[in-house]
């Protein structure tokens, strides 16, 4: 299978990488940061060399580059599995965050899956099969504490996950929204968070890679997951 990855130098990204590498898979990833992405390209390739792993760097909140790296996707055949995994989070409250905070959470979170789903669809749609999970969080689902822009833009990507949803039944194209509760990634950094309250990135991923697995005919249309005490 083809499959794509976007945000997947590290954290959940690289872990979903990690699990589809194991079935001998063309994996294509994507990072803003250079070393970081071919670092962990270099190490997935070594460790999984049955799989074809590659990967492209990209500022996923820049329009210009979304597309150019859906065009290199396009090139390597149709995709059949899309994790729109790319986002990134500012603590913060409404009344205070600073200006700007809710365009930023919107371009990073919710604008980088519109424009890469829309310039890969196509192709998807011409041959009647893929399956596009959209990586949002629990903050999609109930407003928090400290969650300020970063939980509305995730309210948003879970609409989108919706709509593409009904769009794309009768298209043959499955779509899943994860909304994963506090997970140890780079998001954490610099909080100190006791690692027994938090899910690994790896629980995450192997719902995904469970999801992508059933028949044609069922879909996981929502993966709910929380800290077993669930307080994060």
């Amino acid at each position: 299978m083809n499959i794509i990855i976007t945000g997947a130098s590290k954290g959940i990204g690289k872990a979903i990488a990690e699990q589809f590498a194991v079935d001998a898979n063309t994996i294509l990833l994507c990072s803003r940061g250079e070393k970081s992405l071919y670092d962990s390209v270099a190490d997935l390739q070594t460790r999984f060399p049955e799989s074809i792993i590659k990967g492209k760097v990209c500022d996923m909140s820049e329009k210009l580059q979304v597309l150019e790296f859906a065009e290199w996707c396009l090139s390597h055949g149709t995709p059949d599995i899309v994790v729109n995994n790319a986002g990134s989070f500012t603590p913060g409250s409404i009344h205070n965050e600073s200006e700007g905070v809710l365009e930023d959470m919107i371009t990073a979170n919710v604008y980088s899956a519109y424009h890469f789903t829309r310039a890969v669809l196509p192709a998807m749609i011409n041959a009647s099969r893929g399956h596009i999970f959209n990586i949002c969080s629990i903050a999609s689902l109930n407003a928090y504490a400290n969650g300020g822009s970063y939980s509305i833009s995730k309210f948003a990507l879970l609409g989108f996950s919706k709509n593409l949803r009904e769009e794309l039944k009768p298209k043959g194209i499955k779509v899943t929204a994860v909304c994963p509760g506090a997970t140890l990634s780079a998001s954490w950094d610099g909080f100190d968070i006791d690692p027994a309250r938090i899910m690994e990135v790896n629980d995450i991923a192997k719902m995904v890679y469970t999801a992508a697995h059933l028949s044609p005919m069922a879909v996981v249309e929502d993966i709910i997951m929380r800290p077993q005490l669930g307080d994060l």
